[in-house]
């Protein structure tokens, strides 16, 4: 089985560690055996003007998604959103109703399908591929996440290079390390059989230094500065 997957991670750091807003949406291709992507795709938001009601995150995700899938045909897209595995095409008004979500998530998704069914009903009339909230119990989901952290570390590269430092957050369970020529990345979590990426960046005239966030466990930080 072919799999297209987004998700939303990395988010810049305040001073205290607090998050400010996510930076990156990745998309990406898996195939067998499953544990890194074939392709990759990302969309860089600003994180200084960032939705984080997880309306945004979504939107994105979901039209990141389609653009690969148009591009790859895989067999299924999975997103990063935990209703049950429901089709999008379908998720009409009754529908959410009906999940076994807070109030406040059944209002989310009653804003988002006003984009996202008519999306994904277009796409399966001329696919036949369903788009799937399907949430972290999908394993291509979790590699897009380990994706989103990998752009993370090349914006946070970016911005140290025009600001002098950049401080970001990676998503749960994952360190990276900047090699010469690329960014490398894996789950640190063992059950999870081995996850992995890498893409290829520009990692000339920087420094950086990967901790455990101090305020919040799973999750590590990412310094990266430029070399004077």
């Amino acid at each position: 089985m072919r799999i297209v997957a987004a998700d939303t991670g990395g988010a810049l750091l305040d001073e205290e560690y607090n998050p400010i807003g996510l930076i990156a949406t990745a998309a990406v291709l898996v195939e067998k055996p499953y544990r890194t992507a074939t392709v990759s795709r990302v969309r860089y938001a600003d994180p200084f003007n960032y939705d984080m009601s997880g309306r945004q995150a979504i939107r994105d995700e979901a039209v990141l998604a389609v653009e690969l899938a148009r591009e790859v045909k895989p067999d299924v897209v999975h997103l990063d959103s935990t209703i049950g595995g429901i089709e999008i095409r379908k998720l009409d008004e009754p529908t959410i109703e009906a999940l076994s979500i807070t109030d406040r998530g059944k209002e989310v998704w009653k804003d988002l399908a006003k984009d996202l069914q008519p999306l994904a009903r277009k796409f399966w009339e001329e696919t036949g591929i369903e788009i799937i909230a399907i949430g972290k119990s999908s394993v291509p989901v979790r590699i897009a996440e380990i994706y989103s952290g990998l752009y993370t570390a090349k914006w946070a590269i970016e911005y140290a290079r025009k600001n002098g430092e950049a401080v970001v957050g990676l998503p749960r369970y994952m360190e990276v390390k900047i090699l010469p020529g690329e960014i490398a990345g894996a789950s640190l979590d063992p059950r999870e059989g081995g996850l992995f990426g890498k893409i290829p960046a520009d990692t000339e005239g920087i420094e950086w230094e990967l901790y455990p966030n101090p305020l919040v466990r799973r999750f590590m930080v990412l310094e990266v500065w430029r070399k004077d």
